[in-house]
């Protein structure tokens, strides 16, 4: 299997201004690309929050209604966690130090998620392969049930998806925790990138992680609390409701939005354009003038500038996309950016629509015959 190259026929030197002015940037005031103590506070905040929320449903003092609206809040506070710090500490840009940003990186399996397989999936395999259909399985939300490239059949029951994908992100982080982990974990290839020859200490940590999150969240619950097996189950799903509806819309929201492209390679199996103005073409961002959406986002509103530096700590984004900005000007490349979230929810609605309601009846005009 021949490897995906981006072949830059037209020399750009985009990324090179990119990154230079960005290095200025940092050599000039003289601070780290790494974590500053406002990341470090939002890290404290965040898991206290994840605690505290944990101890008031598991100290069995209150009735299942406040316990239904702790559990959302618990759900929402895994998912702020993922983007917040255990994001960047996969990646490798919570701090200079490689075993502190393992160690903080272990703060995944508190969400039911396994660094080691997110760090093959989106560190290497999404990253590099961003919005490319058959690579990126980023793209795959629900096969069969949602579609978003062009080459795949359509049928009658995507005439609805931008209406009920939105309750199938509810269930990617039910998804992740019982399933999607092990699939990842023991397939022969992610997307087109071979998935082999894992190092044998990740087989321990899989199965002896997710048996810890298990324990946490069903085993305890279930020996502890005064609350019947049905409700547990209610609980729980509705937990994992809000953690991966959250999850789900801020992924989405990013690169499946209006003028974002799904470039498919030439016939000798390239992207005929460099990697950074790849990721240009195929990533968004929202809702940048938001302190709330990027304090809860982990940067990740700030998609295109974590993208093509994914090393630098997403708490100096805001500031770095203002370099980012000014240079694709420079260089005649759009910047994708929808100015809130709820016009990016509407981007992303009206490409659900597209690929669903609006092909399907596309198809049909099709095969209706031509009257003589």
């Amino acid at each position: 299997m021949s490897k995906l190259r981006f072949v830059d026929k037209r020399q750009s030197t985009f990324f090179a201004d990119a990154r230079q002015r960005v290095d200025a940037y940092f050599e000039e005031n003289k601070i780290s690309k790494h974590a500053n103590q406002a990341m470090w506070n939002k890290t404290v905040f965040f898991l206290v929050v994840f605690w505290v929320l944990y101890g008031l449903i598991i100290s069995n003092q209150f009735n299942v209604w406040v316990m239904l609206v702790l559990s959302i809040a618990l759900g929402m506070t895994c998912a702020f966690i993922g983007f917040n710090i255990c994001h960047d500490a996969v990646h490798g840009s919570f701090t200079d130090s490689s075993k502190l940003n393992r160690t903080l990186g272990l703060t995944f399996n508190l969400i039911g998620g396994n660094p080691y397989v997110w760090s093959i999936t989106h560190n290497i395999v999404h990253h590099t392969y961003t919005n490319i259909p058959g690579h990126d399985e980023d793209l795959e939300i629900a096969p069969g049930l949602v579609r978003i490239d062009e080459d795949e059949p359509v049928n009658a029951v995507h005439k609805y998806q931008h209406i009920y994908a939105f309750l199938l992100y509810g269930l990617a982080s039910l998804s992740w925790v019982l399933r999607k982990d092990y699939v990842k974990f023991f397939k022969q290839n992610i997307g087109k990138t071979p998935n082999r020859a894992h190092p044998k200490k990740e087989y321990f940590n899989l199965f002896f992680f997710k048996a810890f999150y298990y324990t946490l969240f069903i085993v305890l619950p279930l020996c502890l609390l005064s609350i019947t097996w049905w409700q547990f189950v209610i609980g729980f799903l509705i937990m994992h409701f809000f953690e991966g509806l959250v999850l789900g819309l801020v992924f989405q929201l990013a690169h499946i939005v209006e003028h974002t492209e799904f470039p498919e390679p030439n016939g000798d199996g390239n992207i005929e354009e460099s990697w950074a103005v790849h990721q240009m073409q195929t990533t968004a961002n929202f809702s940048c003038n938001s302190t709330l959406a990027y304090f809860l986002c982990g940067g990740l509103n700030f998609q295109i500038e974590h993208h093509l530096f994914p090393k630098i700590c997403h708490i100096h984004y805001p500031e770095i996309s203002r370099i980012v900005k000014e240079t694709a000007a420079d260089h005649g490349i759009q910047y994708i950016e929808n100015k809130t979230f709820w016009t990016a929810l509407q981007s992303h609605y009206r490409v659900l629509r597209k690929y669903g309601k609006e092909d399907y009846a596309v198809q049909r005009m099709k095969m209706v015959p031509v009257q003589a």
